[in-house]
C-alpha cells in the first residue's frame, strides 16, 4: 500500500445535521466534488474536522463514508487522542476500514518531553504498516518536533514517509531537508505559508481553504511547485485574506463559512459543535465581507 505524496490534499471540515450528528451524505458529496476538481487525497477528522469533538465511533463511521464514496482516492485520517491507547486503536481501525495512510499527531492536551512524545508517536505509527505523515503543529498542540527528532523517528520507523510542517517557521522545511535529506516527503500545513513552503521544496499541501476553493488552490500549488512564483503571486495575493483565516482560533468557523458561501449552501453549512459556536454579529459580517469580495473577484482559471 502506497501513497504518492504530491498535490493538494484538503483537510476537510466535518459537516453536521441540525442535531449535530455527522451529515454523512454531505461529506460524501463534498469529497467527490473535491476529487473531481483535482485534489489528490482527503484528510479526515483532523483539527479542522473538529476531531477533538468526535468520538471513536464517529471517526470510524466517517472513515467508512469516505472510503466507500471515494474508492480510488487515498483517505488519510488524522490520528489524535487523549491517550496513546486510543490513538493506536484509531490507527488500527483506519487500516481495517480501507484508509490508505495516517496523519499522526501528538496527544491532545498533554505536551511533555521528547522521551514521552517519541514513545507516543512510535506506538501509533508502528501500530500498522500504513504510510504515515508526522504532523508538526506546535502552535496548536504545544509539542514541537525538531528536525533532529523527526530524523530519529524516521530512522526507526520505515512507514513514516512524510511531514506536515505547520510550525509557521518558514525555515523549518529547509531544516528538515538539511537533516533528513530525501528520506521524507515534506508538505505544507499552514495555508498562508504555502508559497514559501513550495519554494523550499514541499511536495504537497494539506489545506483548509482548499475545501472551498480547490481549483484555485491546485492552480497556485502547480505554479509554486514548478518554479513560477511570480506568475503565482497575483493568485496568492487574491487568496491571502482567506488563507489567513486558517491560522486563527476560530479557523473552523471561518472555513466552514467559506465553504458555505462559495457553494451557495449546497456543499456546506455553518454548524459547529460546542464549545465552538457559530459566528454572529460584527465577526460574521466582517468575515462574510472578505469572502464575498473574494468570490466577486475570483481569478478566471
Amino acid at each position: 500500500m502506497s501513497i504518492t505524496w504530491k498535490g493538494v490534499m484538503p483537510a476537510t471540515v466535518t459537516q453536521f445535521n441540525a442535531d449535530l450528528s455527522i451529515d454523512h451524505a454531505l461529506m460524501a458529496e463534498h469529497g467527490k466534488w473535491l476529487v473531481e476538481n483535482g485534489c489528490s487525497a482527503i484528510v479526515a477528522h483532523g483539527s479542522l474536522g473538529e476531531g477533538a469533538t468526535l468520538d471513536f465511533a464517529e471517526k470510524i463511521a466517517l472513515q467508512k463514508t469516505y472510503v466507500e464514496a471515494l474508492p480510488h482516492t487515498p483517505i488519510i485520517p488524522g490520528v489524535a487522542a487523549l491517550s496513546t491507547r486510543e490513538a493506536v486503536d484509531i490507527a488500527k481501525a483506519a487500516k481495517d476500514n480501507g484508509c490508505r495512510g495516517l496523519m499522526v499527531l501528538p496527544p491532545y492536551l498533554y505536551a511533555s518531553d521528547w522521551r514521552e512524545m517519541k514513545a507516543h508517536m512510535k506506538a501509533v505509527i508502528s501500530a500498522t504498516d500504513l504510510p504515515c505523515i508526522l504532523y508538526n503543529n506546535p502552535v496548536a498542540y504545544k509539542t514541537d518536533f525538531t528536525p533532529l527528532q523527526i530524523k530519529e523517528l524516521a530512522d526507526e520507523l520505515p512507514n513514516l514517509e512524510s511531514v506536515k510542517e505547520s510550525s509557521t517557521d518558514a525555515r523549518r522545511i529547509a531544516g528538515i531537508r538539511e537533516t533528513c535529506g530525501d528520506r521524507l516527503t515534506l508538505g505544507v500545513g499552514v495555508d498562508d505559508c504555502a508559497l514559501e513552503g513550495a519554494a523550499m521544496g514541499a511536495k504537497f499541501w494539506i489545506t483548509g481553504v482548499g475545501g472551498a476553493f480547490p481549483r484555485h488552490n491546485i492552480r497556485l500549488w502547480d505554479l509554486a511547485t514548478t518554479g513560477r512564483v511570480e506568475e503565482a503571486m497575483p493568485l496568492y495575493h487574491w487568496m491571502l485574506p482567506m488563507l489567513r483565516m486558517d491560522t486563527v482560533v476560530k479557523f473552523v468557523q471561518l472555513i466552514k463559512l467559506q465553504q458555505t458561501l462559495a457553494s451557495g449552501g449546497k456543499l456546506g453549512n455553518n454548524r459547529v459543535r460546542p464549545p465552538r459556536l457559530e459566528l454572529i454579529g460584527s465577526e460574521l459580517a466582517e468575515a462574510t465581507a472578505i469572502i464575498e469580495k473574494a468570490l466577486a473577484t475570483a481569478p478566471e482559471l
